[in-house]
């Protein structure tokens, strides 16, 4: 589905820029039972997005100052959006160093498979946002040890921490 839209900005801490959904097209998904989606801002940059609730009845999709400066855009500017169904499993892409450390630990894979999608992709991410691969390999084991030393829950302010080790 394509629309465009204006990028605009909540003005809280929780969330900033962003871009409206129309009722349409986020009916079309939810109907569907689907959240999360690949998004397509102007032909050329893709992401992976929740069609999130701004609890009045409009929808949205946060984006993030990278993707702002990528493509130059500012508060008002306007955007084309193509939004498709993610088919992936975790709904970002998945680091191959996090997978070959989760192919190796059975205990902290199990412990990962275990977790809420969202927790998933916040350990997803994390071990995903550096560049260097073997800040991503030192990411992963962290990450992984984590969840076997805290038997499976996540203590962010600790597993921030943590990470700090590996800047």
């Amino acid at each position: 589905m394509e629309f465009t839209a204006c990028i605009e900005n909540f003005n809280t801490r929780l969330w900033s820029y962003h871009l409206k959904v129309p009722n349409l097209v986020a009916n079309h998904f939810l109907e569907q039972e689907v959240k999360r989606v690949v998004c397509t801002l102007n032909k050329t940059v893709e992401l992976q997005c929740a069609i999130m609730p701004a609890g009045d009845g409009m929808y949205f999709i946060l984006i993030n100052k990278k993707i702002r400066d990528q493509l130059n855009l500012k508060e008002g500017s306007k955007v084309e959006v193509r939004l498709e169904k993610d088919e992936s499993e975790f709904g970002l892409p998945f680091p191959a160093e996090l997978a070959e450390v989760m192919e190796q630990d059975k205990v902290g894979r199990d412990y990962f498979y275990k977790l809420t999608p969202g927790k998933q992709r916040n350990l997803i991410y994390a071990a995903g946002q550096v560049k260097n691969p073997d800040l991503r390999i030192q990411r992963a084991m962290v990450l992984v040890e984590h969840l076997k030393k805290n038997k499976g829950k996540i203590d962010f302010k600790q597993l921030c921490a943590e990470l700090k080790t590996t800047s």
